[in-house]
């Protein structure tokens, strides 16, 4: 029997952690992360799918460490796997795997290497995305790559939505090559870096909204940060808020830019160039308005900042 030591995280984690036992890959160890009791969990845990499944677990505070890595050896795998697991493998640890040590990114490589990959092509305007199942080695998500599955992202998706389809996507991506790769006849695929993009990490302050920029680019900032993520930031008449969901609007408007104003019962926001956004779903001081509360309690036209 095949066996594989398992590196997992967030929804992907449990759903390739699944396919993986569904094929009957043995798993001597799932190796995944204690909840920071600071971020929302929102999505499944891992630590949970392998009590389900029966699979003993363990969260180091460094995977790298001699010895734990010395203890992974003891276990003798065949395949190191990474469904979404946080932090990098050293090189000691993939060497443990004489059949390979693979990864599944959620972008659709070369695209999207580094952190956030979702976020950062909603951010962008991609109308696809998907998951790839790719070789490690020192450099992040450029190693050979296995298979590939593409979802689309429609226009008005949020990341938390694309993030959903793309971890449907992992998990056929997975299942329809894990045959092959267990069977020791997968493809593998140059992965051509120089052709592709590599985005780091993004914080909650990188959500700011700048009115001074096209509809259609806020838009897509407020679709690439939507909860459960933290949020488009802005200010409505001197109150911190959060631009929770909008719609884009054909047509310029006359007003000026940097503006909200309550027009037919929709909140009207004009943004770079005299372009207009709706705005569905609007936080202030936590506090979600409708369009007749803000008119009763700010007026007909704010500013925005």
């Amino acid at each position: 029997m095949t066996r594989a030591v398992v590196f997992a995280y967030h929804n992907v984690g449990a759903r390739c952690l699944r396919v993986l036992r569904a094929h009957g890959v043995d798993v001597p160890l799932v190796v995944t992360h204690d909840d920071d009791p600071a971020e929302n969990i929102w999505f499944e845990r891992v630590a949970a799918v392998a009590d389900d499944l029966g699979l003993p677990h363990a969260a180091p505070a460094d995977a790298n460490d001699p010895a734990f890595v010395a203890r992974l050896a003891t276990l003798v795998p065949d395949f190191i796997f990474s469904f979404y697991y946080r932090r990098m493998l050293g090189a000691g640890i993939l060497a443990l795997a004489p059949r390979g040590a693979l990864n599944m990114h959620g972008s659709l490589l070369p695209h999207y290497r580094g952190r956030a990959p979702v976020n950062w092509a909603v951010l962008f305007g991609e109308r696809r995305t998907g998951a790839t199942l790719h070789y490690m080695d020192a450099k992040p998500d450029a190693g050979d790559i296995v298979a590939r599955q593409a979802v689309p992202i429609l226009p008005d998706d949020t990341a938390r939505e694309v993030f959903d389809k793309v971890t449907v996507a992992a998990e056929i991506c997975l299942d329809t090559v894990l045959p092959a790769l267990l069977a020791g006849n997968a493809p593998r695929l140059p992965n051509d870096i120089a052709r592709g993009s590599y985005y780091g990490g993004r914080r909650p302050e990188d959500g700011r909204i700048d009115w001074s920029r096209d509809a259609q680019s806020i838009h897509n900032l407020v679709r690439a940060v939507a909860p459960p993520y933290p949020g488009a930031l802005t200010t409505v008449a001197g109150r911190p808020a959060r631009v929770l969901r909008t719609r884009l609007r054909t047509g310029a408007s006359a007003g000026a830019a940097a503006t909200l104003a309550v027009d037919g019962g929709a909140m009207i926001a004009t943004c770079g160039g005299g372009s207009t956004l709706r705005i569905d779903v609007l936080e202030i001081a936590s506090e979600i308005q409708s369009p007749a509360a803000l008119v009763r309690r700010w007026g007909q036209v704010l500013p925005l900042a």
